[in-house]
């Protein structure tokens, strides 16, 4: 029994020493948060706004390449980076501005698809990253491929 007490006693004295009136609580104030509790942005940023996300080719023939330009604008007010972007799989390739789009300014994604080898439907992403926040987006093609008689 003396031995529990001791026990119990030591423990207590590691425990209170643990805590000290010297460390600072954490508050709200120590967060650096871009976006307010109310929705509200709280400092300057670039933002990428799409003219559309999404892009349907309809329906093209087998082997057939297509393309589609998303254009943007910068909404920000700070430069836009993209810094990479990249498709879904191999015949997906994007191509993008390398240079800072200025606050205001339209730019472009251009996407290349190569049918090559695929059939029916088919739906591809192509991922943006940039400096905006939140700093990936997601734009994506879609089409139904013919595969022609000859080539069943």
């Amino acid at each position: 029994m003396l031995h529990k007490n001791f026990l119990l006693l030591i423990s207590l004295i590691v425990l209170a020493s643990c805590t000290s009136k010297d460390d600072k609580e954490i508050t709200t104030n120590m967060i650096e948060n871009s976006a307010s509790a109310n929705g509200k942005i709280d400092i300057d940023k670039p933002e990428i706004k799409f003219d559309e996300e999404i892009f349907d080719f309809g329906k093209i023939s087998q082997g057939e390449k297509v393309s589609h330009a998303f254009y943007f604008k910068n909404t920000g007010n700070k430069s836009l980076v993209i810094t990479s972007a990249s498709g879904s799989c191999g015949c997906t390739v994007p191509e993008w501005p390398k240079e800072p789009v200025l606050p205001g300014q339209n730019a472009k994604v251009n996407v290349i698809f190569n049918s090559e080898g695929k059939s029916g439907y088919q739906e591809k992403t192509i991922t943006i990253v940039t400096n905006c926040e939140p700093a990936t987006r997601i734009i994506k093609i879609k089409t139904e491929i013919i595969v022609p008689e000859t080539a069943k």
